[in-house]
């Protein structure tokens, strides 16, 4: 019996738990029968959980193979929200050596360049040869992050891996530039600047090794276990985007996405939380916020925002010159003010601070 029949089995029968408290909460009395069916039930699927743990942690050797198969499988079940109980999803990272109890986002690799090419004639199986190139470049961002085995990576399919890349300051202090403040870690977006840098490191490392084109995904951090799913989907958009925007080569995350991110992501939680991060640098700034209402107001002509400020043009000149160094994003560049806009109008759909 395979992991995630077991933990359909411990599910069901938890849901059978809970319909009995349900149950409880509106009668006087418990029906015995009932208790006994639901409680035993939990049993035999604890059971069954236990057994499997206790065959995987005494395979030999030669039966490694079906191990990451069953690991593949569960974080791939993971990041696609197929599992949501999360004692069910510690229970089965712990079978798997997994500590995920530390902050992770979600770095997606797409080396389909290295993984799914032809192999010259070598005469091996499609599966064996697939199976054999992406356990190497896992192999590869073990030995770069210097990890003590492969439990995080798994190998997706399509020529695309995951790494759960443990996010907080902690384990990117290497890629920490100096006078960067630490982030706190319940931020979706906490360390993203150093998880990039990272992510630029690994893909230079992956393309010398491979000699082939990698590009990467960069998923935010998202509070709670069961939100890795969300992280994935961050990864894959940036990545999809990216690689349709900027070609099959480099790192992409959704804040460097510029329109693009704001068009071709369909959550609009997603969007939401975008545009409050890139307009967090002017939270407190109500000045520099009226000047952009003023400025967009008047379709971004210096001399009217001025005159409807009652501000000198060096004045708005100098707010304009602080908003692009707070931002990063120039009001005076089309495409920088229609992502501003965009922004502003998404945030205020979020209740966003002014």
């Amino acid at each position: 019996m395979d992991i995630p029949t077991l933990s359909r089995q411990v599910q069901a029968a938890r849901q059978r738990v809970g319909a009995l408290e349900r149950h409880v909460s509106r009668q006087p009395q418990v029906d015995p029968a009932l208790l006994t069916q639901a409680l035993e039930g939990l049993e035999v699927a604890m059971a069954d959980l236990r057994a499997c743990e206790e065959g995987l942690r005494s395979e030999q050797p030669g039966s490694s193979g079906h191990r990451h198969m069953l690991k593949d499988r569960f974080i791939y079940n993971l990041l696609h929200g197929q599992i949501r109980d999360e004692q069910t999803i510690h229970y089965e990272a712990r079978i798997f050596g997994m500590e995920l109890g530390t902050p992770r986002a979600v770095i997606l690799i797409d080396a389909s360049d290295f993984i799914l090419s032809p192999d010259g004639g070598r005469g091996e199986t499609t599966d064996a040869q697939i199976r054999r190139r992406a356990q190497a470049l896992i192999g590869s961002v073990v030995s770069f992050f210097n990890l003590p085995n492969d439990t995080i990576c798994t190998y997706l399919g399509d020529g695309a891996l995951a790494v759960l890349k443990a996010s907080n300051t902690r384990n990117l202090v290497s890629w920490v530039s100096d006078g960067e403040t630490s982030e706190q870690t319940t931020s979706s977006w906490a360390n993203l600047a150093a998880l990039k840098r990272a992510s630029d490191a690994l893909r230079e490392h992956l393309c010398c090794d491979t000699g082939a084109t990698v590009s990467i995904g960069i998923g935010r951090y998202h509070p709670g276990i069961c939100q890795l799913a969300r992280s994935y989907q961050d990864a894959r958009a940036a990545l999809s985007l990216g690689r349709h925007f900027h070609g099959h080569i480099g790192v992409h995350c959704l804040d460097a996405l510029g329109i693009a991110a704001f068009v071709g992501v369909s959550d609009e939680q997603t969007k939401i939380d975008l545009a409050t991060y890139l307009l967090s640098p002017l939270n407190g700034e109500p000045e520099l916020l009226a000047t952009l209402d003023a400025f967009f107001v008047e379709n971004c002509v210096p001399s009217a925002s001025a005159t409807r400020l009652n501000i000198h043009r060096n004045t708005l000149s100098y707010r304009l010159d602080k908003i692009s160094a707070l931002t990063g994003l120039d009001p005076r560049h089309f495409d920088d003010a229609t992502q501003i806009r965009l922004a502003l109008v998404l945030r205020s759909l979020g209740g966003g601070a002014r």
